[in-house]
């Protein structure tokens, strides 16, 4: 338990840092805004035509009786925007990182500054490093997206399977979030997802206790704005500490 306050505890201290610093919280915000909106305008679409696309994929059913037909399509088209706003809740983070890059950089930087964190890299250059930050983003979409169908699998499971998939689903996204936002120190020091997975899995309290209350202030519309940027400060500090005081890559 303790392991996982401290982990609640480095979201915490970024929160501070970023609501002492007006300027820090704009450059982080701004990106968090344009990726919110993105997600949300592609869930709304959703929402909009699912009627359509749940009939265009239940067109065996053309031929059941009215409340048999009606009962698939409205469970099938609850499952499938619950699938859409899990994979959009756990991808958040991971598409408002990549549109605000440069901004996240320079926010870790200066968390590190303040908090006295050692800012040395590998000497890979900017090019290696986005190189090595878009080889990571890409393998863990997949990662996420396979995770995300595994609990939409379990979510048709009756009874136990709709109780468990929003817990699975939230862990699912409390790790994610962990291995996203401690990501900017581990590609400076030319460390990959393997690496990040490793180190935070013995931390694992820890880590889920970063991770899990920022996954759910994220599911917070206007919190979001706040949250990514105290997230990535929280997350740099995470790393500092799954990293200790000298890294070297496997």
């Amino acid at each position: 338990m303790s392991s996982f306050l401290a982990g609640t505890r480095t979201l915490g201290t970024g929160f501070g840092i970023i609501l002492r610093n007006p300027r820090l919280l704009l450059l982080g915000a701004l990106p968090a805004l344009i990726s919110a909106v993105l997600l949300l305008g592609g869930l709304a679409a959703l929402i909009y035509y699912s009627a359509d696309l749940v009939t265009w994929l239940t067109p065996f059913a053309a031929n059941w009786g009215d409340f048999a037909r009606r009962a698939l399509r409205i469970l099938l088209g609850v499952a499938l925007i619950g699938a859409a706003t899990l994979l959009g809740s756990v991808s958040f983070i991971a598409v408002t990182l990549l549109i605000g890059g440069p901004f996240y950089e320079h926010i870790a930087e200066q968390a590190e500054k303040q908090l006295g964190l050692d800012t040395s890299d590998d000497g890979a250059g900017l090019v290696r490093q986005f190189g090595r930050g878009v080889r990571d983003s890409l393998k863990l979409a997949g990662i996420t997206l396979i995770g995300a169908i595994l609990v939409f699998g379990i979510g048709f499971i009756p009874v136990a399977g709709q109780l468990a998939a929003p817990v699975l689903g939230a862990l699912l996204g409390a790790w994610v979030i962990g291995l996203e936002m401690v990501g900017l120190v581990f590609q400076r020091r030319g460390l990959r997802l393997g690496d990040r997975h490793r180190a935070l899995w013995q931390r694992r309290a820890m880590a889920l206790g970063f991770g899990l209350p920022t996954y759910l202030l994220c599911l917070v519309p206007v919190a979001q704005l706040v949250v990514i940027p105290s997230a990535v400060v929280g997350g740099t500090l995470l790393a500092h500490r799954a990293l200790g005081p000298v890294a070297h890559s496997a």
